[in-house]
């Protein structure tokens, strides 16, 4: 029996994207501030991808107020929101201002989590073959 929620999985701004990820689920992401509208109670991150600028919009009302600092390196964890409209939100719990994060090397360290967690279930499942599905 799980009592706690599973651990918000760090996800790229690029892979943010409607259909990608089911609402309510933990993430963590990053990205620089943009834009922040305090009466909406809302902001804009951003993450460059080779010649392609990623936006992911992000609720602020649980994390308000917080310093704001546009075109800072911040870093989210929150929970996704799928809007009527299509659009992704991510409703803040944490909201922090990373400015000086070497974003290469964080996502160096997010992939080589990912591979270990891979490798880690593929041990597992080799471990209990009883436990894979026909």
């Amino acid at each position: 029996m799980n009592v706690l929620p599973a651990a918000a999985a760090f996800h790229f701004p690029w892979e943010i994207s409607p259909g990608a990820l089911r609402e309510g689920q933990a993430v963590r992401t990053f990205g620089r501030l943009t834009s922040y509208r305090p009466e909406e109670s809302r902001a804009t991150l951003a993450a460059q991808r080779a010649a392609v600028q990623h936006q992911v919009l992000i609720r602020t009302l649980f994390v308000e107020p917080f310093d704001v600092i546009i075109g800072a390196q911040y870093i989210v964890l929150g929970e996704i929101e799928n809007g009527e409209d299509g659009v992704v939100t991510i409703r803040a719990r944490v909201l922090n201002c990373v400015d000086g994060v070497n974003l290469a090397l964080l996502q160096k360290a997010v992939n080589e989590q990912r591979s270990f967690f891979a490798e880690r279930e593929g041990k597992q499942s080799d471990l209990h073959p009883a436990l894979e599905p026909t």
